[in-house]
């Protein structure tokens, strides 16, 4: 967890520089409020939560649990220097 300190230089830091790490700094609501860049994606979700069904948003999550059960597992050969 965060300290206030730590927010409030993370509110400081983001609206000098107009980015913030929103999983870090924004845990515990907006730290930007209005001027947030990631604000359309928030209202996107929200939208999308409000037109769609439970039961639309159910199947959707199955269809992908189940392709993610039978994709087979993608291996990364590390490249170590010589």
């Amino acid at each position: 967890m965060l300290s206030t300190i730590k927010l409030m230089q993370l509110s400081l830091d983001a609206l000098m520089e107009n980015t913030i790490n929103c999983a870090e700094a924004c845990l515990n609501g907006w730290v930007l409020g209005e001027k947030c860049p990631n604000k359309g994606y928030a209202e996107a979700t929200s939208q999308f939560i409000n037109d769609t069904f439970l039961a639309q948003i159910l199947e959707m999550t199955e269809t992908a649990v189940m392709k993610k059960r039978i994709t087979p597992p993608k291996w990364v050969i590390p490249e170590f220097p010589e």
